[in-house]
């Protein structure tokens, strides 16, 4: 977090000399086995994301819910839209796209092809419950708890995707049965407000037991060699830069 003594930040119980607890905003990319890419979220952090994972091209955009952390990225599209050559789909809930294009008007005019000048998004409305094709993938979404609003969680095949949540309605939990890899936020040691914290989300592991689970959207209380040395078999913090493969 921003601060520290000497501004060098809040660290809390991070080690500062790990590389993997300098961690950016939650964001992932998905590519299929066609090629294409699907990116979910686009944090304030995304340009400084793609140009680490040398990530030229996305094909469409999921976006989990409107908070800043997850949607302040949007105006770094351009060089995407040029990659693209066109608008990217982008697929969230009715309320989301409302909110986006109430932050973002500009974003969803008519694109300036080629050249640009403005990002180009296309909205798509989507709703918990839905199984979607986007960017060639079969993508499941259902409903998730933040407190202060939805979001929305996704499946493709044995993988899912669970970012900004503090519960799970049932009908979210018969979603996630049979997983290989959950890929899930967990926040603190303690218990949050709006955020799965560690014991919380491991008693969810031992319901649905996945066979990996990776945790995500940590905050400074949870320090990487801590968790690699305190975690049960089978669940790990990610990384940024983690490389999933899942078949």
């Amino acid at each position: 977090m921003l601060g520290g003594a000497d501004g060098g930040g809040e660290w809390g119980r991070c080690d500062a000399t790990e590389p993997r607890n300098r961690r950016s905003r939650s964001s992932i990319l998905i590519e299929g086995r066609d090629g294409q890419r699907l990116l979910v979220d686009a944090g304030p952090d995304l340009r400084a994301q793609l140009l680490a994972n040398r990530i030229a091209r996305v094909d469409a955009l999921l976006v989990t819910h409107g908070h800043a952390d997850h949607i302040m990225g949007l105006d770094e599209f351009r060089p995407l839209n040029r990659s693209l050559g066109a608008a990217i789909p982008a697929y969230s809930t009715d309320k989301t796209l409302a909110e986006l294009k109430t932050r973002f008007d500009y974003v969803f005019q008519p694109p300036t092809a080629p050249v640009f000048y403005r990002p180009a998004l296309s909205g798509h409305c989507v709703a918990p419950g839905e199984t979607v094709e986007i960017a060639g993938l079969s993508v499941r979404l259902f409903r998730q708890d933040h407190k202060v609003m939805e979001t929305l969680g996704l499946r493709i095949g044995a993988f899912a995707y669970s970012t900004d949540v503090v519960a799970l309605p049932e009908e979210s939990f018969a979603v996630l049965g049979g997983l290989h890899t959950w890929v899930v936020g967990c926040f603190q040691r303690k218990p949050h407000a709006v955020h799965a914290h560690l014991e919380l989300v491991l008693q969810w592991v031992e319901r649905l037991k996945p066979a990996r689970t990776v945790l995500t959207h940590m905050g400074n209380d949870l320090d990487w060699h801590w968790l690699k040395t305190h975690l049960p078999q089978g669940v790990e913090a990610a990384h940024d830069g983690m490389d999933l493969h899942i078949q």
